[in-house]
């Protein structure tokens, strides 16, 4: 959900959460460095930033990159001080009729065997086209200060989801990613926009550059029986089922978490690369909500607040979005989901059945501003030089601040992973030794 129209539904949204945070509230933490705000209007190359992926250096981990997604203005990459230095642009549209690219989610794998050469690879979803993009990432450009990624996608990839152009026009895409190495063989998996559907395509080398085949597909429910018998779907458009877009691939377990917005989130097991057992660990607030569509109404979706029966979740308001897995030894760790519809993150234990530990939100500080309907998310449990010694948690802000006139402004939020893990009373495990995710896979 964009920012605009969350903003409009926000105050419905949270009389339907059950009433107040506890006392305690969530933990407090301040980002400590920003990347430039990118505007979505004609003059800033409609530029929206989404979702954040961290290429780890293998020499100089400080020296490590930021790949953010812009949607319909393609990509940029930033330095660990939150500077830009690469922009990549989306493919334009095949024909005049046809849609242009639109970036929306993106991840890295490591060791790719791409040509005879072990590459880092940067996997995208192309909402526009849908199409994983893939980008290769040199790291003596990087070393050398030169733009890093280059696009290596094979020029024959077909749609991920759409059985030809015409489908895609449609736009129910490619819309949410994560990847994956398993041995020497590379995954992603990609939500499908609008629709309960997840496909996971395996990686293939195509002559030096990067091609997939799909090796299964899941759709998740979309409706639901309540515990009083009746049964419930998601409000949304005529037409549309509630999506799935934030995800991470936990690699030593073997299990895709999955936020779908208007549901919650699930723990889906991948055994010998087929989906396997899907469990929803936790619901949105709003979850069994009743509702009405009105076509007059701002909003569109009506929820009847008076009548909500109480079966939702406590810890994450619609829509659930960005998710990342946090590694520590031995199963320890944790699940971070974004709960977009309070401005907070959810934090479940990575083992067992994923207890909830507590939720944060990241406030304006003294040198950037806070984070709100945030999207994507990412952390990193390595150190990564001077500025972040104890890991990195990476969070798209979806209303950037100090706005530029009338202009609204995205970005992205770079906070240490020990000041998060530092402020609940009792500390989260830093842990940067345990789990390298260059290795992982």
């Amino acid at each position: 959900m964009s920012a605009t129209a969350f903003t409009a539904l926000a105050a419905t949204l949270l009389m339907v959460a059950g009433g107040p945070a506890p006392a305690s509230g969530p933990v407090l933490v301040n980002a400590g460095i920003e990347t430039p705000a990118v505007h979505d209007d004609p003059a800033g190359g409609n530029a929206d930033a989404d979702d954040p992926a961290v290429w780890v250096d293998p020499e100089h981990p400080g020296r490590s990159i930021v790949i953010g997604t812009l949607k319909e203005a393609g990509l940029d990459v930033y330095g660990l001080d939150g500077k830009r230095i690469q922009h990549i642009a989306a493919p334009p549209a095949p024909s005049e009729e046809g849609a242009v690219g639109r970036f929306n989610n993106v991840d890295v794998i490591y060791g790719f065997e791409l040509g005879g050469k072990k590459t880092d690879l940067a996997l995208v979803s192309d909402r526009g086209r849908d199409r994983v993009r893939a980008f290769a990432i040199d790291p003596t450009a990087v070393a050398a200060g030169r733009p890093p990624l280059k696009d290596v996608t094979a020029p024959d990839v077909k749609p991920v989801f759409a059985s030809g152009e015409s489908e895609v026009e449609e736009q129910r895409t490619a819309y949410g990613l994560t990847a994956f190495s398993d041995d020497d063989d590379a995954y992603v998996v990609v939500s499908q926009r609008e629709e309960t559907r997840l496909r996971l395509l395996q990686l293939k080398d195509r002559g030096g550059r990067v091609g997939y085949e799909t090796e299964d597909t899941l759709s998740l429910p979309g409706s639901f029986e309540l515990p009083d018998g009746t049964d419930w779907a998601p409000c949304g458009d005529p037409g549309e089922r509630p999506q799935v877009e934030g995800m991470a691939f936990d690699q030593e377990e073997g299990v895709l978490y999955a936020a779908q917005e208007a549901v919650g989130l699930w723990r889906i097991e991948l055994d010998d690369e087929e989906f396997d057992d899907a469990d929803l660990i936790d619901r949105v607030r709003e979850y069994g909500t009743p509702w009405t569509y009105d076509e007059e109404a701002d909003e569109e979706c009506v929820l009847d607040t008076a009548n909500d029966p109480g079966y939702g979740g406590k810890h994450l308001s619609a829509d659930a979005e960005g998710v990342t897995v946090y590694h520590a030894a031995d199963g320890a760790g944790y699940v971070l989901a974004s709960s977009q519809g309070d401005d907070t993150f959810a934090v479940y234990e990575r083992e067992g059945r994923n207890a909830y530990v507590g939720s944060f939100a990241v406030t304006g500080g003294p040198a950037v501003d806070g984070v709100q309907h945030s999207d994507g998310s990412m952390v990193v449990n390595v150190p990564l030089g001077a500025a972040f010694p104890q890991g990195l948690l990476i969070t798209h802000d979806g209303d950037d601040t100090p706005a530029d006139g009338d202009r609204e402004g995205t970005n992205f939020k770079f906070t240490r992973w020990d000041a998060v893990a530092g402020g609940f009373p009792e500390p989260l495990t830093v842990d940067t030794t345990s789990f390298d995710p260059r290795d992982a896979g």
